[in-house]
């Protein structure tokens, strides 16, 4: 049976929904690549002081998730469901990164905690709507790839801009990590309310029915019971944490082990405009062999690629740009398909419950992220300091290797149990074209509940 068919969004359309991508992400990218190094450093708090704040601030912040997903399904207005919790973070969201990135002197681990974890509360107000907003325009299985696609490439090109923009402006990400987070507060400032404007004005949400809502736990029971759900959420961990132990080392790696820190926007310029490259081939594949194989083939890439970075050292600088240009590609894969397929997976909820519960299913896929990066932090640091490792000092060969090791190694395990997972996914094209010919059938059940 074909996949159900949907009008596709316009060009428009999907340039202004994916636009909102671009400053959420350059504004989220220095929360776990320039803020860990810029604090422990440049801030005096250490290394593994400022771990364990971002990583409790972090580990606080997921409890929001939950509370945000269910409020934006319960409580449709007028201008719909997703739109008012945009507009209400996008505020909150510039005044928190603003003092996080240009903190006063003297500052200490307090203000680090407090201003992220507002940070954290403003970025999941805005995201989780949102990501929400997006599955919900369309039904159609591969539709939902050309949405997240259009969306995620405007966030690789936000985090490209994150980590080149400041290069390009005369600051050094590897040292001066200070100048390239001004550099941001300034402009995403101007950047997020235009896009949010452009956003409001374009893209229509989706009419929803009526629906009396599922009492909390008797939903979060259900969701449990949601056996691909699970299932591609541990994957998403899993792969998240894989990631986010080389996005979190990023700087230390190229500056102790490489000793090329000055050259760092560089790498990150190769490597995140691989990623926008990658992001139509995956989608290419998807449309072939599925979205699940397609994702697992974007880790398994990703794995080859990294399994060479312990075996790099001083002088390896061509070398490592040329696994960056490579493992780069692996990102589009990364950042599209695995929402996609949440869409689908929140199909299957809708059909088990009779709601339509997007936002709470994407509250709890955002905890998953938010997750990873807090245990990719957690693990880091503290490990390196345990080691005895010094940003930016003299270190032995069993502390530099320790960075190569979580840097290149461990994510390499983790991303293979991840592929696991997700290689024989129960929902494909078909079963997701059966899901909804079960929901046009439920639907007229839903109104009125």
């Amino acid at each position: 049976m074909a996949a159900s068919k949907d009008a596709p969004l316009g060009t428009r359309q999907l340039l202004a929904y994916g636009a909102l991508g671009l400053p959420l992400a350059a504004l989220n990218l220095p929360l776990y690549l320039y803020l860990p190094t810029f604090y422990a450093q440049s801030m005096g708090l250490g290394l593994a002081a400022v771990g364990a704040v971002l990583f409790v601030a972090r580990l606080l912040d997921t409890f929001s998730d939950p509370l945000i997903g269910e409020l934006s399904d319960r409580f449709p207005t007028r201008f719909g469901r997703r739109r008012p919790w945009l507009v209400l973070a996008a505020p909150l969201l510039i005044v928190a990164t603003w003092l996080l990135f240009i903190p006063p002197a003297g500052i200490g681990t307090w203000y680090l905690f407090g201003w992220t974890a507002l940070a954290y509360l403003a970025w999941t107000l805005m995201i989780l709507p949102y990501t929400a907003w997006g599955a919900e325009l369309s039904a159609d299985y591969h539709e939902r790839s050309r949405i997240a696609g259009a969306r995620e490439g405007a966030v690789v090109l936000g985090i490209l801009i994150a980590g080149g923009l400041p290069v390009v402006l005369g600051a050094d990400p590897g040292g001066d990590q200070g100048r390239v987070l001004s550099v941001l507060a300034w402009s995403m400032s101007v950047v997020l309310p235009l896009a949010l404007i452009w956003l409001l004005a374009s893209v229509p949400e989706r009419p929803h029915a009526s629906e009396r809502p599922l009492a909390w736990r008797a939903g979060l029971k259900l969701a449990a019971q949601n056996r691909p759900f699970v299932r591609l959420v541990l994957a998403y961990l899993l792969n998240g944490v894989a990631n986010g132990l080389p996005a979190t080392l990023f700087l230390l790696f190229v500056g102790d082990v490489l000793q090329e820190g000055p050259r760092a926007g560089l790498l990150l310029l190769i490597y995140f405009l691989s990623g926008i490259i990658g992001i139509p081939l995956w989608l290419q594949l998807s449309y072939r062999i599925g979205k699940h194989r397609a994702w697992s083939a974007s880790m398994l890439w990703a794995c080859a690629v990294f399994l060479w970075v312990p075996f790099l050292g001083p002088g390896d600088f061509w070398w490592f740009g040329l696994i960056c240009a490579l493992s780069g590609l692996a990102l589009g894969g990364d950042l599209t398909l695995p929402s996609s397929i949440q869409a689908d997976v929140v199909d299957l909820d809708r059909v088990e419950s009779g709601r339509q519960r997007t936002g709470l299913f994407f509250a709890l896929w955002n905890m998953a992220t938010k997750l990873a990066l807090a245990l990719a932090v957690g693990i880091a640091f503290p490990v390196l300091a345990w080691l005895g490792f010094e940003a930016g000092g003299s270190n032995s060969e069993l502390a530099l290797f320790g960075v190569a090791a979580l840097y290149g190694l461990l994510p390499v395990v983790i991303k293979l149990v991840a592929t696991g997972l997700v290689w024989n996914f129960p929902l494909g094209a078909e079963a997701q074209a059966e899901l909804r010919t079960k929901l046009a059938n439920l639907q007229p059940v839903a109104k009125g509940v």
